[in-house]
């Protein structure tokens, strides 16, 4: 969510056009949760139940990118996610399945892994995933919930906000820490050339469409959950799914935007795509409370009627990102980490 810029290669404009349209998902899954829309077979409802776990994953992996292709130090990444976490927490105070704290702690997990080889950024990440699953054998991963409201009952408590942020939350380090480790070794690879771009093109799609198999290996519910590709609960073979759907559309923008730049229609995408963290936090503050405002949550619209209202918010984010860079070189929130963190 918060862009990388770098002294040491030319930037990759392809990062933030995918950064941007991980961003657009967010908004449709996030509007759709506040909106309190039923379920339904409507092509709305099943472009955003696609879109659900698998936009956050790809910012998380594309994080991890900018974690390698910046070279924060320890004490950078520190300040950082000290800063995410105290926007984060204010932020849940209006929106409980805010990811920013989330992103703090992911960042904390990932310190110890800055100078490591693209081994140990592998074993790391699948060590996480390997715990994730021995600690869903011991705890209940329904506590603290009420599913029928979406709301977690202990959320404020100390026992409640831990077991959130690490087990049963709406991202929670474990296994989610993955994706930022995932990412941080994909970083080291060359995204600028085609070869690798095609590599994660395939392989991300063959990751993702392996991962759909182990689910119908078995009739037992909680083992099909487990085994699913869904995020709530995050098995291993979400985190292959997700990683896989973030290796495509990470390949697939970094293939395509030269040609978007030949028809000068790159800077909608990558604009926007560069202050992310400002308008992640907008989309809650202006975005959500203006249909709050308007007394249009609570049930009273349908998911098609929400999901061009969410692509009617993305595309004037676009306009504003385009305006405001104009004026200024970085994003509100962006200026601000900037300066409070170095």
């Amino acid at each position: 969510m918060v862009g990388v810029e770098t002294r040491h290669k030319p930037r990759l404009h392809g990062l933030d056009a995918a950064r941007f349209l991980a961003f657009c998902g967010m908004v449709l899954v996030n509007f759709r949760i506040a909106a309190e829309v039923a379920p339904g077979p409507d092509w709305a409802n099943v472009l955003i139940n696609s879109l659900e776990g698998r936009a956050a994953a790809l910012f998380v992996v594309l994080a991890g990118v900018g974690v390698t292709l910046g070279k924060p130090t320890p004490w950078l990444m520190a300040k950082r996610a000290t800063f995410l976490f105290v926007v984060g927490m204010l932020n849940m105070t209006i929106f409980d399945a805010d990811i920013l704290h989330f992103y703090a702690l992911y960042f904390v997990v990932a310190i110890p892994f800055l100078t490591s080889s693209n081994r140990t950024l592998w074993i790391g990440a699948i060590g996480i995933v390997v715990a994730s699953l021995l600690i869903h054998g011991i705890l209940d991963y329904d506590a603290g919930w009420d599913w029928d409201a979406l709301v977690y009952n202990d959320l404020w408590t100390l026992p409640g906000f831990l077991r959130n942020a690490f087990f049963n939350g709406w991202h929670p380090v474990l296994p989610w820490a993955a994706f930022l480790l995932i990412g941080m070794a994909l970083g080291r690879s060359d995204l600028g050339k085609r070869c690798t771009q095609h590599r994660l093109i395939l392989w991300g799609l063959a990751a993702a469409i392996f991962a759909l198999v182990p689910q119908d290996l078995t009739q037992d519910p909680d083992l099909q959950a487990l085994l699913g590709t869904e995020s709530i609960p995050p098995g291993p073979f979400y985190i292959m799914a997700g990683t896989g759907t973030a290796c495509v559309v990470i390949g697939l923008t970094l293939k395509l935007i030269p040609a978007l730049d030949r028809l000068h229609m790159s800077p909608l995408l990558t604009a926007p795509g560069k202050q992310t963290l400002t308008l992640y936090v907008a989309h809650i503050l202006i975005g959500m409370g203006t249909l709050e405002e308007l007394g249009l949550l609570g049930g009273s619209l349908t998911a098609p009627q929400i999901t061009w209202i969410g692509l009617g918010f993305a595309a004037a984010t676009s306009i504003y990102a385009l305006l405001w860079f104009r004026l200024f070189r970085r994003g509100p929130l962006e200026a601000i980490m900037r300066k409070l963190t170095g």
